[in-house]
C-alpha cells in the first residue's frame, strides 16, 4: 500500500520554510505530504489526514474575544482551516494540530482561547524557543500518554496564546507546571489531538516522533477501512 497522504496546512508568508520539516516529520513516520495555504486548492476527499500547522494568532471573532492590537492575525487562513477540520471530523479523517493547530481545533469546535496566556497563567514561564526549554505534565488515560507515555517531557514554546474553555468533546492532555493547558484531544474518533509546542523541530526526540506516527497510523487504517468497504461493496 502507497504512504498515507498527509496534508499540511501553512501560512502563505512562512510555509515555504515550516512545510519542508513539517513534511520530513510525516516521511520519517511513513507518510507523504502536500502543502495547503490560502492560495492553493484544498481537497479533503483527496488526503487521509491533516496537520493544521502553526503561524499566527486565531482572530478573536472566532471565539468571541477582544482584539489585540499587537497581534498579528490572518482571516483568510482562519477560514480555510476551520473548514478543513470540520470537513475532517464529518469525514471521519484524523487531525493533528501543532501550535495554533491545536488552538484551531479548539476553536472549531466552539471553544475559547486566552489571548495573553502568560497573563492569565502568571506561574507558566516563558519561553520562546524551538529547543526543549519546557517542561510538560501529560495527563494520564489520554491519547497524549498512550502514545507519547504518561511521565513528564521537555517541549520547546512559541506560542503567547493558550485554549481557555473546551470545546464540544474535548479534553486536556497535557499541563505545564504554572496550569497553562499544552495539549488537547478529541475524546472520541476520528483521531483529533493538539499540542501546543512544535514537535516538528524536535524530530531527534523518540516521543516527538510518535505524535507524527500516530497520526499517519490512524490515516492508514481509516484508508484501509475505507478499502474495505468499497470492496464489500463491490461485491454487493
Amino acid at each position: 500500500m502507497s504512504r498515507p497522504v498527509i496534508a499540511v496546512t501553512t501560512s502563505r508568508r512562512s510555509g515555504w520554510r515550516i512545510f519542508p520539516l513539517v513534511a520530513l516529520n510525516v516521511w520519517i513516520a511513513g507518510g507523504k505530504s502536500v502543502r495547503w495555504d490560502e492560495a492553493r486548492e484544498v481537497d479533503v476527499p483527496g488526503v487521509d489526514g491533516v496537520i493544521i500547522g502553526g503561524g499566527d494568532d486565531i482572530s478573536p471573532d472566532l471565539y468571541g474575544g477582544q482584539i489585540v492590537t499587537s497581534a498579528r492575525l490572518d482571516p483568510e487562513r482562519d477560514a480555510m482551516e476551520r473548514g478543513i477540520v470540520e470537513a475532517c471530523f464529518e469525514a471521519q479523517k484524523p487531525v493533528l494540530g501543532i501550535c495554533r493547530g491545536s488552538q484551531m481545533l479548539n476553536v472549531a469546535l466552539g471553544g475559547t482561547l486566552h489571548q495573553d496566556a502568560y497573563e492569565v497563567y502568571q506561574e507558566s514561564r516563558k519561553h520562546w524557543t524551538v529547543l526543549p526549554r519546557k517542561n510538560v505534565q501529560v495527563e494520564r488515560h489520554t491519547r497524549l500518554a498512550a502514545i507519547a507515555g504518561e511521565h513528564a517531557m521537555r517541549v520547546n514554546a512559541l506560542h503567547s496564546q493558550a485554549v481557555n474553555e473546551l470545546g464540544r468533546g474535548m479534553r486536556v492532555a497535557a499541563r505545564d507546571p504554572g496550569g497553562m493547558i499544552q495539549a488537547v484531544e478529541r475524546v472520541r474518533d476520528p483521531f483529533a489531538l493538539g499540542v501546543q509546542w512544535h514537535p516538528e523541530h524536535l524530530f531527534y526526540a523518540r516521543r516527538q516522533r510518535r505524535l507524527f506516527k500516530a497520526l499517519v497510523a490512524a490515516a492508514a487504517a481509516r484508508r484501509q477501512s475505507v478499502a474495505q468497504l468499497q470492496r464489500v461493496d463491490d461485491v454487493m
